[in-house]
């Protein structure tokens, strides 16, 4: 999930996300497997190319294996009762999607949509499970993984129910920003449309719009169509009561 709400909390996953991208590549793979199973892995993997709303897999379809993302950022949603989809988490590049259906042998419960140009290495179940097998370093750095986002799920809970709108808003505005960096202008690296911003944060579209008015005329942001800039993180932070 997006919601990490302490600086200890952020460093930890920093950490562990560190040691997964260190540890879940290929010359990792080459330096650590038996040439058998590394030799299985060069055969069996894939090189995708998704351009920005491509559908990498649907909610409800079988997993087949995992998507290592290489380049670009992935959105996870899941539609609700009423057809309206609510995002999970995006995934930048060095992470990966997937991996929980098809370690639970279900098919997949979300919906991975391309939200920029993106680079995926696709690695078939049989031969994702047998790169855990084969390495416990893999296993670990895995289960770590896990255990970290089981974590941060239930900050989303608590994000959701005890702090109001304005204070959600200012909050994810500052972990995108941590999670997914700046352009050169210092423009978040995503553009969201305004019902986006509202299924992050959990209120209506007409909310979402009056808020983002209301923290660019203070000053906190500056925005440009779907992209936003912060511009006073410090004050922002207040706004949120995020711990700096």
């Amino acid at each position: 999930m997006l919601i990490n709400i302490s600086k200890m909390s952020n460093q930890k996953k920093c950490n562990i996300e560190k040691r997964f991208q260190e540890i879940f590549n290929e010359n990792s793979f080459k330096k650590y497997l038996a040439k058998d199973d590394f030799k299985k892995y060069s055969s069996a993997k894939q090189n995708l190319k998704y351009t920005k709303g491509d559908i990498i897999f649907e909610d409800g379809e079988i997993a087949k294996g995992v998507y290592f993302i290489e380049k670009g950022t992935v959105k996870l949603s899941k539609s609700g009762v009423y057809g309206k989809d609510q995002i999970l988490r995006f995934i930048k590049e060095g992470d990966v999607v997937g991996y929980r259906s098809l370690l639970c042998d279900e098919n997949f419960q979300a919906k991975a949509e391309a939200m920029t140009e993106v680079e995926a290495t696709f690695v078939p179940t049989n031969i994702f499970l047998q790169l855990l097998e084969a390495d416990s370093r893999l296993s670990f750095a895995m289960m770590q993984k896990i255990a970290f986002e089981l974590g941060e799920s239930s900050n989303t809970i608590t994000f959701l129910a005890q702090k109001t709108v304005r204070e959600r808003l200012a909050e994810i505005l500052i972990l995108l920003e941590q999670k997914l960096g700046t352009d050169p202008e210092g423009f978040i690296k995503i553009s969201l449309t305004r019902e986006e911003i509202a299924n992050l944060i959990g209120t209506a579209t007409e909310s979402a719009i009056r808020l983002i008015s209301e923290f660019k005329h203070d000053g906190l942001i500056e925005v440009e169509g779907r992209c936003i800039k912060i511009k006073d993180a410090g004050k922002l932070m207040k706004v949120g009561h995020v711990i700096p």
